[in-house]
């Protein structure tokens, strides 16, 4: 009953995650007014703890959301790993602006991010990526044309929650 009512929250925050709102902007606390680095380190431990997040980008008209497992800053940049032949790098090659959600519910925060991904074709970041995720080399290799990453450019990431303001953070 528990996971079920935490896939529910998860699914609920998902729909939300596309839904503008009119707050009043956040107060950015000074611990959250760091470097990019700092900000980008913030973000991709929030996503390690959550361990999964869902991923959004659009297929023509229509919004695809899936779940994603991989986050890893390398060379100062947030990267994030796929295969070349699913339909989501199809997506992100025709428009590579996407939005990512997760829930921590032992926190009960949930975090937005939207940015444009950038594709990073070097075998030395791919190498990484998937030495960070070992389990994936049994369906990626860094030399087999299929593994993709990307890196977030232009992020704008919020964490939210019911009990404090939101909190911008940019990287």
């Amino acid at each position: 009953m528990k996971r079920i009512l935490l896939l529910l929250t998860a699914a609920l925050m998902v729909l939300s995650c596309g839904q503008g709102g009119s707050q009043a902007p956040a107060v950015v606390p000074s611990e959250y007014q760091s470097s990019n680095q700092d900000n980008m380190q913030r973000v991709r431990d929030f996503l390690h703890k959550t361990g999964y997040y869902f991923l959004a980008t659009i297929d023509g008209d229509k919004p695809q959301v899936r779940p994603f497992g991989t986050a890893e800053i390398i060379e100062g940049k947030l990267y994030i790993q796929t295969g070349h032949v699913k339909n989501v790098a199809r997506q992100i090659e025709a428009n590579p602006k996407v939005a990512i959600c997760a829930f921590d519910a032992e926190g009960g925060e949930w975090l937005r991010i939207n940015a444009t991904l950038v594709e990073d074709p070097r075998v030395e970041i791919k190498k990484a990526m998937l030495d960070a995720y070992p389990s994936l080399r049994n369906m990626y290799n860094e030399n087999d044309g299929n593994t993709a990453v990307y890196f977030l450019k232009d992020a704008k990431a919020t964490i939210s929650a019911f009990t404090h303001e939101p909190i911008e953070i940019d990287f």
